[in-house]
């Protein structure tokens, strides 16, 4: 009870002010790293999309016969290079 402090409503109007901003600048802050968040999840999923068709087309290709062998391979290749720059790349934008 030693302390004296002004109540609520008895803050000046430019202290009031100054929290709000506070406040206004904290939840913006919040909102914009949502929205990065939920940015690089809609990256990811459309990625997986892109590999999933690309697995489907692979697959078509290695049922139909032995004579593209050297073009299954070098897909094979290419696929796992481009897997593993994809994930390098989105492992830097998140940082």
């Amino acid at each position: 009870m030693g302390r004296n402090r002004p109540e609520p409503s008895a803050q000046s109007p430019g202290a009031v002010e100054e929290i709000l901003d506070r406040e206004n600048k904290r939840m913006a802050d919040s909102l914009a790293s949502k929205v990065t968040r939920l940015k690089s999840d809609s990256d990811f999923t459309s990625m997986t999309g892109l590999l999933t068709g690309s697995v489907k087309r692979f697959s078509t290709m290695a049922r139909s016969g032995r004579d593209n062998r050297k073009l299954l391979c070098g897909m094979a290749v290419g696929l796992i290079v481009a897997f593993f720059i994809l994930s390098y790349l989105l492992s830097r934008a998140r940082t």
